[in-house]
């Protein structure tokens, strides 16, 4: 895949099916051209996140729908051809095979995972899962889970790292390292889980809060070191409701940038979107508008969950693509207080 000095389109690197059953193809064909994901009626690579190892980007995302694959991954050795990380009988690997007591099991819809590589060399996934406190399977809750190695499999940990019921659950964790060598984790608040309906289940008034927290954690990546503090909530109808899948990071200048997603991802009123603030814990002032969106003449469709790399260029997303969401890739500059695209 070539990409020119003044280019700014993302391309494909997983590719997704309707609802016909898909023409069998090559595992070996770069999932920037075509998925090597072969399911009946969909093959699925939302939310995903990245993380560089050794020399190889992997990128985890939510689980396949219509296999038992909790959290799926692929891999690349350049960020532009990727493939679907497979067992040695072909079959797609799954990293987090078993799930802790804490998930309903019945229908557990793992999502939005984020790897993050330990100072000891190990790695934790943050991950969202139904919660069997809920037999409805109304509400989700973020569990985290280890591994020595980056591929796992991933053993999870026995009960959630966060799941505030009584506001709706909790989704999209991401963690974060500053500079100054302390761990957090950003998340968001499922607060549209128990709206009044509408789209997203959260346009009919009054709306709920959906903020993104920052949780201060150890060196471990998931004992609580402080108190949570919301650092952005959604503005209302102008945000369908919802703000979601929160990333956070920090320029060389010392300027923290939080990503996150606005609206409700089954609409075209998705999007990247990004705030700003020169501490930490904020107050964090928005963009003037998202950074992707439907209609700005890049060709995505409901483009949001993202995640960026440490060095602040390497992004990835997903956005609609055929009858599921695929995931696309871009690279990004952090100027002053803004998110220049390459």
């Amino acid at each position: 895949m070539f990409r020119g000095p003044a280019c700014a389109l993302l391309w494909i690197l997983v590719t997704l099916f309707g609802t016909v059953k898909p023409e069998p193809l090559n595992d070996q064909v770069s999932l920037s051209k075509r998925a090597s994901i072969d399911l009946a009626i969909t093959a699925n690579f939302p939310d995903p996140s990245i993380i560089k190892v050794n020399g190889t980007w992997y990128a985890f995302a939510t689980h396949t729908r219509g296999t038992n694959i909790k959290i799926q991954v692929a891999k690349s050795s350049n960020f532009e051809d990727w493939s679907i990380v497979k067992n040695a009988d072909g079959s797609q690997f799954d990293a987090l095979s078993v799930l802790p007591a804490w998930v309903r099991m019945a229908n557990y819809l793992t999502w939005a995972p984020d790897v993050q590589q330990l100072d000891d060399g190990s790695f934790i996934m943050y991950y969202s899962a139904t919660t069997a406190a809920r037999p409805d399977g109304s509400k989700h809750c973020v569990g985290a889970a280890t591994s020595p190695s980056i591929l796992g499999p991933y053993t999870g940990l026995p009960d959630a790292l966060f799941c505030p019921l009584s506001k709706g659950g909790a989704i999209d964790a991401a963690g974060f390292k500053d500079r100054d060598g302390r761990r957090y984790v950003v998340y968001k608040v499922d607060g549209n889980s128990q709206g009044r309906g509408g789209a997203c289940g959260n346009t009919v008034a009054p709306i709920v809060g959906t903020p993104l927290m920052l949780q201060p954690v150890a060196a471990d990546g998931y004992t609580f070191t402080g108190n949570a503090v919301a650092l952005l909530d959604n503005d209302g109808a102008a945000d369908q409701g919802i703000l979601e899948a929160p990333v956070l990071t920090r320029s060389r200048a010392g300027v923290y940038f939080l990503f996150f997603s606005s609206g409700c991802f089954a609409s075209s009123g998705y999007t990247v979107s990004y705030a700003t603030a020169t501490s930490l814990m904020g107050p964090y002032t928005r963009a003037s508008g998202p950074l992707f969106r439907t209609g700005d003449g890049n060709g995505l469709k409901a483009p949001g969950g993202m995640s960026v790399w440490g060095d602040n260029r390497h992004m990835v997303l997903h956005a609609n693509y055929g009858g599921g969401r695929a995931m696309y890739t871009t690279l990004i500059a952090l100027k002053g207080t803004e998110v220049i695209t390459m």
